[in-house]
């Protein structure tokens, strides 16, 4: 059996660090320090040559347990549904009524963040209900 690997999951995006800082405060992940030597990561970002200043973010969950999120700044804009997406996990071990006045509190919270609401999906035989979100860029993610 192999062991365990780490994984980090990485966005493409125009603003690394505001969709950095979005997803810090829906998932309760924090960045991380800067390099060594330098006293924020604005100053880091100053010492880089400027085509690349502001290209990349991450943040982290303190815990340890989650992966690292990466953020790198693409031309390009989202053109089409994520191939992969992130499910946020707020209605675990809950069921009816309670399952569902936690989901809508958390889709409220997180469209304050500036989040969107693109669909409520109702259980099935198959799937608990969930609601399909986009963040910041239009990235889709589910909370269930």
């Amino acid at each position: 059996m192999g062991s365990v690997r780490q994984v980090q999951i990485t966005f493409d995006c125009a603003e690394p660090e505001r969709v950095a800082r979005f997803w810090c405060e829906v998932l309760g992940y924090v960045v991380p320090p800067p390099p060594e030597g330098f006293d924020s990561w604005a100053d880091y970002d100053r010492s880089l040559p400027p085509e690349q200043r502001g290209a990349a973010f991450a943040c982290a969950d303190p815990t340890g347990a989650g992966p690292r999120l990466f953020f790198q700044r693409v031309p390009e804009g989202k053109v089409v549904k994520n191939r992969v997406h992130l499910d946020v996990r707020v209605g675990t071990g809950l069921a009816g009524a309670e399952r569902l006045a936690t989901l809508q509190a958390e889709r409220e919270r997180l469209e304050a963040l500036g989040a969107t609401c693109v669909q409520v999906l109702e259980a099935d035989e198959f799937n608990e209900s969930c609601i399909v979100m986009q963040d910041i860029e239009g990235n889709e993610f589910c909370l269930d």
